[in-house]
């Protein structure tokens, strides 16, 4: 303890006897000290009474006249005088206090209260009287002062009391008190002039509402509908106005509707609707959305929620015209409406506008157009333009109106930049609809010189083909292979239409320029789909010389593993014509050559191992395993197997110093080649354990091999470590 240090606590056991909170609370509550209290006297006759009053009211004056400004000292020197039965003393008190602070409202009311509870009526009225002439703004005086009156039963007093009060111009409460006043004696016409004279000092639209509520509840509808009337012409045709009275034609709809006049309250709404700015008409658009849905037909709850999602989709654009979708969901509202309007069998006038609103609509966004040059910035924006003309072509039947529309869009698209082939292609559709073939050829003409496109040049291609014209269909594929030749696409759309053309020659020409061209892009697809044609041509009643050929020329230029698998595959399948339908199969064709493809394998593997590529020796190795599953014969099999590499764990030195771990594929006939003696040795080694019986016959003599370097590299490994931790140790 005297170097600082806390003492240990050695036992940490609990204590026998526990102290517990509450034991705690209830030994302070009983060792606090009682407190101090005065003792009660006894007042035997009056001369003590006399002694005592006057001793308190030395000290009530004593208090007050050192602190003369503390109402609460006054408050209770009156209060004791009215306790003691001396209310002279007790009002002299209070107007002397009244002197010190005439303005004082809870002085006022404690007076007032001694009085009442005194029974001394007269005097309190006199004291309502003086406080609310001092101060007229406190309501509670007011208050107070008429509920004396009323208590009284002296009614034209209380009346009297509201008519100085109301001369004051109170808030809405005292008002509403004043009506409820009148209510209460039946005095209903009363009450309406006292509404007058309300909404006349404060017409806000909710004191109109009530007052016409008012006139509805004790059965003056006619009153009620001039009320709303008197309200309506009050606020006028001002745009601030107006939004005012929105709260006034909502009321007064559901008046009309309460009443079962379901006519007049459309009216009203629609009138309020058309007059009020969409921007601030939500509200009462949902209360004539909720009536429509109630009391009106299908039309109507329609009608309406089009006319509350009109209002959203203007505003939606407004904030950011270039959001092309608010745009289709716009143009679509109106396209649905127009088409209900029609099923309903409405008027052709009605018809017309509905026409008109979505011409507008698509008028304003196509009028959007994108600021920036960017493909992606204009594909939802083009599309406009597209359901525009289709909406003029199929649902108003104005072709010259489509064709300008389609012609608009066209001029608007910047091509040299870049170009929609969807726009020239329906422009052209559309003219072939008209029966206008010149035209539509032009068009696809003009877009192919201007912007040239794959997507352009199948379309036109599509079109003649559709029309049996397969000599402009020639043209054209000679025209797409010279805008790209490396497109190897459109090598096989060409070759695949000499092809059902039935000349052969034409189409293995095709097919010999695609796969000469220097460059193809996924030259893969040309040469599969020229493999195939040969197949079909050559292959199933002749030979496999071409296909061959073909396979020879393919694996001097790639030299890939799949191509030497499809080769193998190819020679090992047996070709039989197709059949057709409502014909017998035959079993005539060309014979697998298992042998053939029993070369082709290992010539591929030669091949790959040539070049070291490990990875695409094990993916040939897989397929002729496979292959050998499906047509060899266990022996085959056990031949491909014995030929499959292991994988193994090395470390290689890296530039840095460090060793690296890597994972390594190693082949038998590689260590065959590089090892020979040590190979030798242990396939006769790996003889005399299976002869023996002491082991696995189907043991890979690679593995041995595998074991015993794997552990020099460890060796040398550990050498190398130690070796480093020798010099380390040394510095």
């Amino acid at each position: 303890m005297q170097d600082g240090r806390t003492a240990k606590v050695k036992n940490r056991a609990p204590a026998a006897v526990q102290i517990t909170a509450e034991q705690l609370l209830r030994d302070a509550q009983e060792r606090q000290e009682a407190q101090f209290r005065a003792p009660r006297q006894r007042v035997e006759d009056f001369e003590e009474l006399d002694e005592y009053r006057g001793r308190k009211r030395k000290e009530f004056e004593e208090r007050i006249r050192r602190t003369p400004g503390n109402l609460k000292e006054w408050t209770s020197y009156a209060s004791w005088e009215a306790s003691q039965g001396q209310y002279d003393r007790s009002r002299s008190v209070y107007e002397r206090a009244l002197e010190v602070d005439p303005r004082a409202s809870k002085l006022w009311l404690s007076y007032t209260e001694m009085e009442l509870k005194a029974r001394n009526v007269q005097h309190a009225r006199n004291l309502f009287d003086r406080a609310v002439t001092l101060l007229p703004r406190v309501d509670l005086f007011w208050y107070k002062y008429v509920y004396l009156e009323e208590l009284l039963e002296n009614i034209p007093g209380a009346r009297q009391v509201f008519e100085r009060w109301m001369a004051w111009e109170p808030e809405d409460k005292a008002w509403a008190a004043y009506i409820k006043l009148e209510e209460r004696y039946q005095e209903l016409e009363r009450a309406s002039e006292i509404y007058k004279r309300w909404v006349a000092v404060r017409p806000e639209p909710r004191i109109w509402v009530k007052w016409a509520k008012f006139e509805e509840d004790r059965g003056m509808v006619d009153r009620a509908r001039d009320v709303f009337d008197t309200a309506l012409r009050f606020f006028g045709d001002d745009e601030t106005e107006i939004d005012k009275a929105q709260a006034v034609f909502a009321a007064f709809a559901k008046m009309e509707t309460r009443l079962k006049e379901y006519e007049r309250a459309r009216v009203i709404y629609k009138f309020a609707l058309s007059r009020l700015p969409r921007s601030k008409s939500a509200s009462l658009y949902a209360a004539y959305t909720k009536f429509e849905k109630q009391h009106g037909t299908r039309t109507t709850v329609e009608a309406t929620v089009w006319s509350k999602r009109r209002i959203q989709y203007e505003d939606e654009v407004v904030a950011d015209p270039f959001n092309y979708d608010t745009w289709f969901d716009f143009a679509r509202l109106e396209e649905d409406a127009y088409r209900a309007l029609r099923d309903d069998g409405e008027s052709e006038e009605e018809l017309e506008k509905a026409i008109g609103r979505v011409r507008e609509v698509y008028e304003r966004a196509v009028a959007t157009v994108p600021l920036a040059n960017e493909k992606r910035m204009w594909r939802r924006y083009i599309f406009l333009w597209l359901y525009y003309a289709v909406f003029e072509e199929i649902e108003t039947k104005d072709y010259s109106r489509a064709r300008d529309i389609y012609k608009a869009a066209i001029s608007v698209v910047p091509h040299k930049q870049f170009t929609f082939a969807k726009l020239w292609l329906q422009y052209a559709r559309f003219e072939i609809r008209r029966l206008d073939l010149v035209t539509a050829r032009k068009v696809l003409g003009t877009s192919i010189g201007m912007c040239p496109k794959e997507k352009l040049f199948k379309g036109y291609i599509d079109l003649e083909l559709e029309l049996k014209e397969f000599d402009r269909a020639r043209t054209l594929y000679e025209k797409y292979i010279a805008h790209d030749p490396t497109n190897a696409g459109a090598w096989i759309a060409f070759a695949s239409l000499e092809n059902a053309l039935q000349d052969i020659a034409r189409a293995r020409a095709v097919y010999e320029l695609g796969v000469g061209q220097p460059t193809l892009a996924m030259p893969e697809l040309l040469w599969k789909s020229y493999i195939d044609f040969e197949v079909v041509e050559g292959g199933y009643e002749r030979d496999r010389t071409r296909v061959r050929k073909l396979y020879e020329r393919l694996v001097e230029r790639t030299g890939h593993v799949k191509v030497w698998i499809s080769w193998a595959i190819f020679e090992g399948t047996k070709l039989v014509p197709p059949v057709e339908e409502g014909e017998e199969e035959e079993e005539e064709g060309l014979p697998a050559d298992l042998t053939k493809a029993r070369e082709v394998f290992e010539r591929g593997y030669k091949a790959l191992k040539d070049k070291g590529l490990k990875e695409e020796r094990v993916v040939l190795l897989e397929g002729w395993k496979k292959f050998e599953e499906e047509h060899g014969t266990p022996e085959d099999v056990e031949r491909v197997e014995a030929r499959m590499p292991q994988v193994t764990k090395r470390w290689r030195k890296l530039d840095s110093g460090d060793m690296e771990e890597y994972w390594d594929i190693l082949f038998a006939d590689d260590e065959r080649e590089a090892n020979p003696a040590t190979f030798k040795f242990l396939q006769n080694a790996l003889a005399w354990k299976t002869k023996q019986g002491g082991g696995d016959t189907k043991t890979s003599l690679l593995a041995e091999l595998l074991a015993e370097e794997s552990s020099e590299e460890e060796e040398e490994e550990d050498d190398e470590k130690s070796s480093k931790e020798g010099d380390q140790m040394r510095d």
